[in-house]
Protein backbone atom coordinates (compact mmCIF):
# COMPACT_ATOMS: atom_id res chain seq x y z
CA UNK A 1 0.00 0.00 0.00
CA UNK A 2 1.21 3.50 -0.82
CA UNK A 3 2.16 5.70 2.17
CA UNK A 4 1.27 9.36 2.69
CA UNK A 5 3.71 12.16 3.17
CA UNK A 6 2.41 15.72 3.69
CA UNK A 7 -0.99 14.44 2.64
CA UNK A 8 0.29 13.06 -0.67
CA UNK A 9 0.65 9.45 -1.74
CA UNK A 10 4.20 8.17 -2.27
CA UNK A 11 4.69 6.12 -5.45
CA UNK A 12 5.91 2.53 -4.95
CA UNK A 13 9.63 1.85 -5.75
CA UNK A 14 10.37 0.58 -9.26
CA UNK A 15 12.09 -2.81 -9.60
CA UNK A 16 15.55 -2.64 -11.20
CA UNK A 17 15.61 -4.34 -14.62
CA UNK A 18 19.09 -5.78 -15.46
CA UNK A 19 20.52 -4.68 -18.77
CA UNK A 20 22.53 -6.65 -21.28
CA UNK A 21 25.59 -4.82 -20.00
CA UNK A 22 24.83 -6.05 -16.47
CA UNK A 23 24.67 -9.66 -17.64
CA UNK A 24 27.87 -9.16 -19.60
CA UNK A 25 29.62 -7.91 -16.44
CA UNK A 26 28.41 -10.92 -14.45
CA UNK A 27 29.67 -13.35 -17.09
CA UNK A 28 32.97 -11.49 -17.36
CA UNK A 29 33.50 -11.65 -13.58
CA UNK A 30 33.52 -15.47 -13.52
CA UNK A 31 37.30 -15.80 -13.58
CA UNK A 32 37.33 -19.56 -12.88
CA UNK A 33 35.15 -20.33 -15.88
CA UNK A 34 35.82 -19.88 -19.58
CA UNK A 35 32.58 -18.74 -21.21
CA UNK A 36 32.43 -18.16 -24.94
CA UNK A 37 29.78 -18.03 -27.63
CA UNK A 38 29.87 -18.78 -31.33
CA UNK A 39 27.63 -18.09 -34.27
CA UNK A 40 25.96 -20.97 -36.10
CA UNK A 41 29.10 -21.35 -38.26
CA UNK A 42 31.15 -21.91 -35.08
CA UNK A 43 32.98 -18.57 -35.28
CA UNK A 44 33.71 -17.19 -31.80
CA UNK A 45 31.79 -13.93 -31.15
CA UNK A 46 32.16 -13.42 -27.40
CA UNK A 47 34.91 -14.30 -24.93
CA UNK A 48 34.93 -13.59 -21.18
CA UNK A 49 37.93 -12.70 -19.03
CA UNK A 50 37.94 -16.20 -17.57
CA UNK A 51 38.49 -17.59 -21.07
CA UNK A 52 41.37 -15.14 -21.59
CA UNK A 53 42.92 -16.23 -18.30
CA UNK A 54 42.53 -19.96 -18.98
CA UNK A 55 43.37 -20.09 -22.69
CA UNK A 56 45.81 -17.15 -22.92
CA UNK A 57 44.05 -15.47 -25.87
CA UNK A 58 42.94 -11.86 -25.55
CA UNK A 59 39.42 -11.02 -26.68
CA UNK A 60 40.55 -9.06 -29.76
CA UNK A 61 42.78 -11.84 -31.10
CA UNK A 62 40.23 -14.64 -30.60
CA UNK A 63 37.00 -13.07 -31.92
CA UNK A 64 36.18 -14.38 -35.37
CA UNK A 65 38.34 -17.49 -34.95
CA UNK A 66 36.87 -20.93 -35.43
CA UNK A 67 35.68 -22.83 -32.38
CA UNK A 68 38.21 -25.62 -33.12
CA UNK A 69 41.12 -23.38 -32.03
CA UNK A 70 40.71 -24.51 -28.41
CA UNK A 71 40.69 -28.23 -29.22
CA UNK A 72 43.71 -30.53 -29.60
CA UNK A 73 44.76 -31.62 -33.09
CA UNK A 74 43.61 -35.18 -32.37
CA UNK A 75 40.14 -34.01 -31.34
CA UNK A 76 39.82 -31.68 -34.32
CA UNK A 77 40.81 -34.51 -36.65
CA UNK A 78 38.19 -36.73 -34.99
CA UNK A 79 35.56 -33.97 -35.36
CA UNK A 80 34.92 -33.71 -31.61
CA UNK A 81 34.17 -29.96 -31.72
CA UNK A 82 31.46 -30.47 -34.37
CA UNK A 83 30.05 -33.52 -32.57
CA UNK A 84 29.64 -31.44 -29.39
CA UNK A 85 27.42 -28.88 -31.14
CA UNK A 86 25.40 -31.59 -32.90
CA UNK A 87 24.76 -33.34 -29.60
CA UNK A 88 23.83 -30.03 -28.00
CA UNK A 89 21.26 -29.38 -30.75
CA UNK A 90 19.88 -32.89 -30.43
CA UNK A 91 19.67 -33.10 -26.62
CA UNK A 92 19.58 -29.43 -25.60
CA UNK A 93 23.06 -29.67 -24.08
CA UNK A 94 26.28 -31.65 -24.33
CA UNK A 95 28.79 -32.28 -21.56
CA UNK A 96 32.28 -33.67 -21.73
CA UNK A 97 35.67 -33.92 -20.03
CA UNK A 98 38.72 -33.66 -22.26
CA UNK A 99 42.08 -32.00 -22.90
CA UNK A 100 41.98 -28.51 -24.43
CA UNK A 101 44.65 -26.43 -26.15
CA UNK A 102 46.00 -23.10 -24.93
CA UNK A 103 47.55 -20.32 -27.00
CA UNK A 104 51.07 -21.44 -25.99
CA UNK A 105 50.23 -24.99 -27.26
CA UNK A 106 50.18 -26.49 -23.77
CA UNK A 107 47.12 -28.48 -22.76
CA UNK A 108 44.87 -28.62 -19.73
CA UNK A 109 42.04 -30.92 -18.70
CA UNK A 110 38.56 -29.42 -18.40
CA UNK A 111 34.96 -30.37 -17.93
CA UNK A 112 32.64 -28.45 -20.19
CA UNK A 113 29.08 -27.78 -21.22
CA UNK A 114 27.76 -26.72 -24.63
CA UNK A 115 24.20 -25.62 -25.32
CA UNK A 116 22.56 -23.95 -28.33
CA UNK A 117 21.41 -20.34 -28.51
CA UNK A 118 17.93 -20.08 -30.05
CA UNK A 119 16.06 -17.06 -31.43
CA UNK A 120 12.40 -16.30 -30.69
CA UNK A 121 11.29 -18.55 -33.54
CA UNK A 122 13.30 -21.50 -32.22
CA UNK A 123 16.09 -21.32 -34.77
CA UNK A 124 19.67 -21.98 -33.69
CA UNK A 125 21.76 -18.82 -33.97
CA UNK A 126 24.88 -20.10 -32.21
CA UNK A 127 26.29 -21.96 -29.23
CA UNK A 128 27.54 -21.28 -25.72
CA UNK A 129 30.45 -23.21 -24.24
CA UNK A 130 31.29 -23.09 -20.55
CA UNK A 131 34.30 -24.96 -19.19
CA UNK A 132 36.50 -25.13 -16.12
CA UNK A 133 40.14 -26.17 -15.73
CA UNK A 134 40.24 -29.35 -13.62
CA UNK A 135 43.80 -30.45 -14.45
CA UNK A 136 44.79 -30.73 -10.77
CA UNK A 137 41.83 -32.99 -10.06
CA UNK A 138 42.67 -35.06 -13.15
CA UNK A 139 46.28 -35.46 -12.00
CA UNK A 140 45.13 -36.56 -8.55
CA UNK A 141 42.72 -39.09 -10.04
CA UNK A 142 45.41 -40.37 -12.41
CA UNK A 143 47.89 -40.67 -9.53
CA UNK A 144 45.39 -42.72 -7.52
CA UNK A 145 44.61 -44.87 -10.56
CA UNK A 146 48.31 -45.38 -11.23
CA UNK A 147 48.88 -46.33 -7.59
CA UNK A 148 46.05 -48.88 -7.71
CA UNK A 149 47.42 -50.33 -10.96
CA UNK A 150 50.86 -50.57 -9.37
CA UNK A 151 49.43 -52.39 -6.37
CA UNK A 152 47.63 -54.80 -8.68
CA UNK A 153 50.80 -55.30 -10.71
CA UNK A 154 52.82 -55.96 -7.56
CA UNK A 155 50.28 -58.53 -6.43
CA UNK A 156 50.36 -60.23 -9.85
CA UNK A 157 54.15 -60.08 -9.76
CA UNK A 158 54.19 -61.73 -6.34
CA UNK A 159 51.83 -64.49 -7.45
CA UNK A 160 53.84 -65.11 -10.62
CA UNK A 161 57.06 -65.31 -8.63
CA UNK A 162 55.53 -67.82 -6.21
CA UNK A 163 54.13 -69.85 -9.11
CA UNK A 164 57.52 -70.01 -10.80
CA UNK A 165 59.12 -71.03 -7.53
CA UNK A 166 56.53 -73.75 -7.07
CA UNK A 167 56.71 -75.12 -10.63
CA UNK A 168 60.33 -74.69 -11.56
CA UNK A 169 62.25 -75.32 -8.37
CA UNK A 170 60.30 -78.49 -7.68
CA UNK A 171 61.59 -80.30 -10.79
CA UNK A 172 65.37 -79.80 -10.31
CA UNK A 173 65.02 -80.28 -6.55
CA UNK A 174 63.24 -83.60 -7.09
CA UNK A 175 66.05 -84.67 -9.41
CA UNK A 176 68.69 -83.69 -6.85
CA UNK A 177 66.92 -85.57 -4.07
CA UNK A 178 66.46 -88.72 -6.18
CA UNK A 179 70.08 -88.73 -7.35
CA UNK A 180 71.38 -88.09 -3.83
CA UNK A 181 69.22 -90.87 -2.43
CA UNK A 182 70.53 -93.36 -5.00
CA UNK A 183 74.13 -92.39 -4.24
CA UNK A 184 73.52 -92.62 -0.52
CA UNK A 185 72.00 -96.10 -0.79
CA UNK A 186 74.08 -97.74 -3.54
CA UNK A 187 77.34 -95.83 -3.99
CA UNK A 188 79.43 -98.68 -2.49
CA UNK A 189 78.19 -101.11 -5.16
CA UNK A 190 77.99 -98.72 -8.10
CA UNK A 191 80.42 -98.43 -10.97
CA UNK A 192 82.77 -95.45 -10.32
CA UNK A 193 82.05 -94.03 -13.77
CA UNK A 194 78.33 -93.99 -13.01
CA UNK A 195 78.98 -92.36 -9.64
CA UNK A 196 81.01 -89.66 -11.35
CA UNK A 197 78.21 -89.10 -13.88
CA UNK A 198 75.59 -88.79 -11.14
CA UNK A 199 77.79 -86.35 -9.19
CA UNK A 200 78.10 -84.31 -12.38
CA UNK A 201 74.30 -84.29 -12.68
CA UNK A 202 73.99 -83.16 -9.06
CA UNK A 203 76.47 -80.35 -9.64
CA UNK A 204 74.74 -79.13 -12.81
CA UNK A 205 71.25 -79.29 -11.25
CA UNK A 206 72.41 -77.46 -8.11
CA UNK A 207 74.16 -74.77 -10.14
CA UNK A 208 71.11 -74.28 -12.38
CA UNK A 209 68.85 -73.99 -9.37
CA UNK A 210 71.17 -71.43 -7.74
CA UNK A 211 71.21 -69.38 -10.96
CA UNK A 212 67.42 -69.52 -11.08
CA UNK A 213 67.14 -68.36 -7.47
CA UNK A 214 69.55 -65.50 -8.12
CA UNK A 215 67.48 -64.41 -11.12
CA UNK A 216 64.23 -64.67 -9.16
CA UNK A 217 65.65 -62.57 -6.33
CA UNK A 218 66.80 -59.91 -8.78
CA UNK A 219 63.49 -60.05 -10.63
CA UNK A 220 61.57 -59.56 -7.39
CA UNK A 221 63.83 -56.71 -6.30
CA UNK A 222 63.05 -54.81 -9.51
CA UNK A 223 59.52 -54.28 -8.18
CA UNK A 224 60.06 -54.19 -4.44
CA UNK A 225 63.34 -52.33 -4.00
CA UNK A 226 63.59 -49.16 -6.07
CA UNK A 227 66.77 -48.12 -4.26
CA UNK A 228 68.81 -50.73 -6.15
CA UNK A 229 68.61 -48.61 -9.30
CA UNK A 230 71.56 -46.20 -9.37
CA UNK A 231 72.10 -44.80 -12.88
CA UNK A 232 75.60 -43.64 -13.78
CA UNK A 233 77.87 -42.97 -16.75
CA UNK A 234 78.90 -46.27 -18.33
CA UNK A 235 81.23 -47.02 -21.23
CA UNK A 236 79.16 -49.48 -23.25
CA UNK A 237 82.16 -51.11 -24.96
CA UNK A 238 83.76 -51.92 -21.60
CA UNK A 239 80.53 -53.42 -20.23
CA UNK A 240 80.05 -55.63 -23.30
CA UNK A 241 83.70 -56.68 -23.27
CA UNK A 242 83.51 -57.64 -19.59
CA UNK A 243 80.52 -59.90 -20.21
CA UNK A 244 82.12 -61.44 -23.32
CA UNK A 245 85.26 -62.30 -21.34
CA UNK A 246 83.14 -63.86 -18.60
CA UNK A 247 81.18 -66.02 -21.08
CA UNK A 248 84.02 -66.76 -23.46
CA UNK A 249 84.74 -70.23 -22.03
CA UNK A 250 81.20 -71.35 -22.91
CA UNK A 251 81.60 -69.91 -26.41
CA UNK A 252 85.00 -71.55 -26.97
CA UNK A 253 83.54 -74.93 -26.01
CA UNK A 254 81.10 -74.58 -28.95
CA UNK A 255 83.70 -72.82 -31.16
CA UNK A 256 81.48 -69.70 -31.29
CA UNK A 257 83.01 -66.30 -32.06
CA UNK A 258 81.98 -63.46 -29.73
CA UNK A 259 82.48 -60.08 -31.40
CA UNK A 260 82.30 -56.71 -29.65
CA UNK A 261 81.71 -54.12 -32.39
CA UNK A 262 80.66 -51.30 -30.04
CA UNK A 263 82.51 -48.02 -30.42
CA UNK A 264 84.81 -47.34 -27.46
CA UNK A 265 83.37 -43.80 -27.23
CA UNK A 266 79.72 -44.77 -26.59
CA UNK A 267 78.50 -43.64 -23.16
CA UNK A 268 75.12 -44.66 -21.73
CA UNK A 269 73.19 -43.87 -18.56
CA UNK A 270 72.40 -47.09 -16.71
CA UNK A 271 72.79 -49.06 -13.52
CA UNK A 272 75.99 -51.09 -13.95
CA UNK A 273 74.73 -54.25 -12.23
CA UNK A 274 71.50 -54.19 -14.20
CA UNK A 275 73.32 -53.61 -17.50
CA UNK A 276 75.71 -56.49 -16.83
CA UNK A 277 72.75 -58.75 -16.04
CA UNK A 278 70.97 -57.69 -19.25
CA UNK A 279 74.03 -58.36 -21.41
CA UNK A 280 74.83 -61.62 -19.63
CA UNK A 281 71.31 -63.00 -20.08
CA UNK A 282 70.97 -62.05 -23.76
CA UNK A 283 74.48 -63.16 -24.80
CA UNK A 284 74.37 -66.41 -22.79
CA UNK A 285 71.00 -67.25 -24.38
CA UNK A 286 72.55 -66.56 -27.79
CA UNK A 287 75.38 -68.99 -26.98
CA UNK A 288 72.90 -71.68 -25.90
CA UNK A 289 70.89 -71.48 -29.11
CA UNK A 290 73.74 -71.03 -31.60
CA UNK A 291 75.22 -74.04 -33.39
CA UNK A 292 78.86 -75.08 -33.36
CA UNK A 293 81.21 -72.65 -35.11
CA UNK A 294 78.58 -69.92 -35.07
CA UNK A 295 78.97 -66.19 -34.45
CA UNK A 296 77.48 -63.68 -32.02
CA UNK A 297 78.01 -60.00 -32.73
CA UNK A 298 77.17 -57.01 -30.50
CA UNK A 299 76.68 -53.62 -32.19
CA UNK A 300 74.98 -50.32 -31.40
CA UNK A 301 73.66 -47.25 -33.18
CA UNK A 302 72.40 -43.87 -32.01
CA UNK A 303 68.72 -43.01 -32.43
CA UNK A 304 67.68 -39.64 -31.00
CA UNK A 305 68.55 -39.73 -27.27
CA UNK A 306 69.14 -43.48 -27.08
CA UNK A 307 71.60 -46.16 -28.09
CA UNK A 308 70.00 -49.18 -29.76
CA UNK A 309 72.08 -52.27 -28.91
CA UNK A 310 71.81 -55.36 -31.11
CA UNK A 311 72.94 -58.86 -30.13
CA UNK A 312 72.87 -60.85 -33.39
CA UNK A 313 73.48 -64.59 -33.55
CA UNK A 314 73.64 -67.23 -36.28
CA UNK A 315 71.57 -69.66 -34.22
CA UNK A 316 68.43 -71.72 -34.75
CA UNK A 317 66.06 -68.75 -34.82
CA UNK A 318 62.69 -68.42 -33.10
CA UNK A 319 59.25 -69.40 -34.38
CA UNK A 320 56.57 -66.71 -34.60
CA UNK A 321 54.41 -68.38 -31.94
CA UNK A 322 57.28 -68.36 -29.45
CA UNK A 323 58.43 -64.87 -30.46
CA UNK A 324 54.99 -63.35 -29.80
CA UNK A 325 55.08 -64.57 -26.19
CA UNK A 326 58.79 -64.17 -25.56
CA UNK A 327 58.61 -61.21 -23.18
CA UNK A 328 55.25 -62.02 -21.56
CA UNK A 329 55.73 -65.69 -20.66
CA UNK A 330 53.39 -67.62 -18.41
CA UNK A 331 54.44 -70.28 -15.96
CA UNK A 332 53.80 -73.20 -18.37
CA UNK A 333 55.85 -71.68 -21.17
CA UNK A 334 58.64 -70.79 -18.76
CA UNK A 335 58.75 -74.42 -17.62
CA UNK A 336 58.84 -75.64 -21.22
CA UNK A 337 61.63 -73.23 -22.10
CA UNK A 338 63.67 -74.54 -19.20
CA UNK A 339 63.11 -78.22 -19.95
CA UNK A 340 66.74 -78.61 -21.06
CA UNK A 341 68.32 -75.67 -19.29
CA UNK A 342 66.79 -74.17 -16.15
CA UNK A 343 66.52 -70.40 -16.03
CA UNK A 344 66.15 -69.59 -19.74
CA UNK A 345 62.71 -67.99 -19.45
CA UNK A 346 63.23 -66.08 -16.21
CA UNK A 347 66.30 -64.42 -17.71
CA UNK A 348 64.18 -62.62 -20.31
CA UNK A 349 61.68 -61.52 -17.67
CA UNK A 350 64.61 -60.14 -15.69
CA UNK A 351 65.97 -58.31 -18.73
CA UNK A 352 62.59 -56.77 -19.53
CA UNK A 353 62.12 -55.63 -15.92
CA UNK A 354 65.58 -54.07 -15.76
CA UNK A 355 65.08 -52.21 -19.04
CA UNK A 356 61.73 -50.84 -17.87
CA UNK A 357 63.52 -49.56 -14.78
CA UNK A 358 66.21 -47.90 -16.91
CA UNK A 359 63.62 -46.47 -19.30
CA UNK A 360 64.55 -48.76 -22.19
CA UNK A 361 62.77 -51.23 -24.44
CA UNK A 362 63.51 -54.70 -25.80
CA UNK A 363 62.34 -56.55 -28.91
CA UNK A 364 63.50 -59.36 -31.19
CA UNK A 365 63.67 -60.05 -34.92
CA UNK A 366 64.05 -63.69 -35.86
CA UNK A 367 63.12 -66.41 -38.33
CA UNK A 368 63.51 -70.12 -37.85
CA UNK A 369 66.82 -71.25 -39.28
CA UNK A 370 67.99 -67.66 -39.86
CA UNK A 371 69.31 -66.69 -36.44
CA UNK A 372 68.03 -63.97 -34.11
CA UNK A 373 68.68 -60.32 -33.33
CA UNK A 374 67.78 -59.07 -29.86
CA UNK A 375 67.53 -55.28 -29.62
CA UNK A 376 67.33 -53.11 -26.53
CA UNK A 377 67.63 -49.38 -25.88
CA UNK A 378 69.53 -47.37 -23.29
CA UNK A 379 69.51 -43.60 -22.70
CA UNK A 380 72.63 -41.77 -23.86
CA UNK A 381 74.72 -40.22 -21.08
CA UNK A 382 74.96 -36.44 -21.32
CA UNK A 383 77.20 -34.26 -19.17
CA UNK A 384 75.31 -31.74 -17.05
CA UNK A 385 76.06 -28.11 -17.81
Amino acid sequence: MATRKNGKEKSPSKWYTPTNEFYSQVVDSLEDYAILTTDKNLKINSWNSGASSIFGYGEKEILGKNFDIIFTKQDVKAGIHVAETKNALKDGRATDERWHLKKDKTTFFANGLVFPLMDLEGNCIGFVKILRNITDRKKSEDAISSYLEELEELNTHKEKTLSILSHDLRSPLTSIIATSEMLNNKMDTMDPAKVKLMLSILYKSSKNMLNMLDNLVEWARIKYAAEIFTPEKINLYDSVQGVIEMLNDHAIFKKIKLLNNISKKVLVLADSKMLNSILQNIISNAIKYTQLKGEIKVTSKKEKDTQVIEVKDTGFGISKSVKDKLFTPQVDSLSAARKDDQGAGIGLLLVKGFLQKIGGEIWVESEEGQGSSFYFTLPIFREKR
